[in-house]
């Protein structure tokens, strides 16, 4: 955090300044949401419609989700960090997951029926969170209805998401050694009409956004920041992309299968707000087509390892009441085998215990790299669970973007990086 009193003093001491700034001003711009999906402030030292100095002021949206997870099992931090990046759930979800098999040893032991659910329901949030990105970055720029439109189009995959996690968004459906529990019936035919349907979808706002003059007015040449400042400045994702570096983890350091999988990486080389959005754009009909090829590979199989010591929970269903454990599980455990009892009651209340050691685990986030540092001191809790994520990393551009240009282009800037202060103050 900064004390803005000095930098106010700061300001009044700078040569060409009056002595009480006259010919400058310092301007809050948040505490607020401009186009960050939480509450960032942005302060701008203007000159005249210029802008001078911008700074980012974080801090306002902090949860204590890392520090929470050293205070709960390895399954229970799981309900934690899938708050962190809240447009993003299940890759946070994924990256730690796959951090604590990695400690655990078991990445081979992971049903492979488990891990293309994985990536299809990955691929799902990518184009959940790039409808947001561009929905809302059309929205400060005065494009209305692509905000409409694309809240719209991602209605149809948060219900796909709840009808199989049980919420919308924060799902806690990964876990440690696969997934929570398995597809519901009727899903999988509710995501083919999906993906049916939305290339459709995508003409419309191809139609609304690619060719607008007003809209390439207010991004083209808007928020300039090369190759060179993308990698000194630890920039990825889309925003890497857009300077022409083809990297993705997906290719770069496949997991999950991803090796396996055809789909391409769109780049563009503008380097600026409007090549942002047309990878963004891109990477929805690429994620298209990663979906399809995970329905096709649904082979029957479990979704949860099978060593009972760290498979918890075990056995869930989805009621009428939402999702809860199984009759058919908890007659077994109840009435006919005291092993399993015992292991269901270990798990619940105490955990598995973890080996000692530590582990980065990173995936292609909608955002960039998303990474996880888990530390274990071989207990059943975390030592330290630490999050790399995008947003915090990518905030640091957002001078080196905006400084010089007008104030009226820092919305367009800061939208073009999609930021989500959850990941930031996490």
């Amino acid at each position: 955090m900064y004390d803005w009193d000095e930098v106010l003093r700061e300001a009044d001491r700078r040569p060409g300044v009056g002595p009480h700034g006259e010919d400058r001003l310092i301007v809050n711009m948040g505490p607020q949401h401009p186009s960050t999906h939480g509450v960032l402030r942005l302060i701008l030292e203007i000159e005249g419609e210029s802008v001078v100095e911008a700074r980012c002021g974080i801090g306002y949206l902090h949860t204590g989700i890392e520090k929470n997870t050293e205070y709960r099992n390895w399954t229970q931090a799981v309900t934690f960090l899938t708050r962190a990046d809240y447009l993003m759930p299940l890759f946070n979800e994924v990256v730690y997951c796959r951090a604590v098999e990695a400690l655990l040893g078991v990445e081979d032991q992971v049903p492979a029926r488990a891990n293309v659910i994985r990536v299809l329901l990955m691929e799902l949030n990518r184009i959940a969170s790039h409808l947001v990105a561009i929905g809302t970055g059309g929205m400060e720029l005065g494009a209305l209805t692509v905000m409409t439109d694309g809240f719209r189009d991602r209605e149809p995959i948060l219900d796909i998401l709840e009808s199989i996690t049980g919420n919308r968004m924060n799902h806690a459906y990964v876990r440690p050694g696969g997934l929570a529990q398995d597809l519901p019936d009727g899903v999988v035919s509710a995501i083919r009409d999906l993906i049916r349907e939305f290339p459709k979808r995508l003409r419309e706002y191809e139609a609304l956004l690619n060719g607008n003059p007003v809209f390439m007015g207010r991004t083209k040449s808007v928020g300039y920041l090369d190759l060179a400042s993308c990698v000194a400045l630890g920039i990825t994702g889309p925003v890497l992309r857009a300077a022409g570096l083809p990297h993705d983890l997906r290719k770069a350091e496949a997991y999950l299968g991803y090796d396996t999988y055809e789909f391409d990486v769109p780049t563009e080389t503008g380097c600026d707000a409007y090549s942002r959005y047309m990878v963004r754009f891109y990477e929805m009909a690429e994620s298209l087509r990663i979906v399809e090829q995970c329905l096709d590979r649904l082979e029957p199989g479990p979704v949860m390892l099978a060593d009972p010591k760290i498979a918890w929970p075990a056995r869930l269903a989805l009621g009428a009441d939402g999702l809860g454990n199984s009759e058919e599980w908890i007659r077994h455990i109840m009435a006919q085998s005291m092993e399993a009892l015992i292991h269901h009651f270990k798990l619940v209340t105490e955990g598995f215990a973890v080996p000692p050691g530590q582990v980065y685990s990173a995936v292609e986030s909608p955002r960039g790299e998303l990474g996880a540092h888990v530390v274990s001191d071989g207990g059943t809790r975390p030592f330290r669970v630490h999050l790399r994520d995008p947003s915090f990393t990518h905030l640091q551009a957002v001078p080196a973007m905006a400084e010089g240009g007008m104030l009226a282009d820092v919305v367009a800037v800061v939208a073009s990086l999609d930021p989500v202060l959850g990941g930031a103050d996490r």
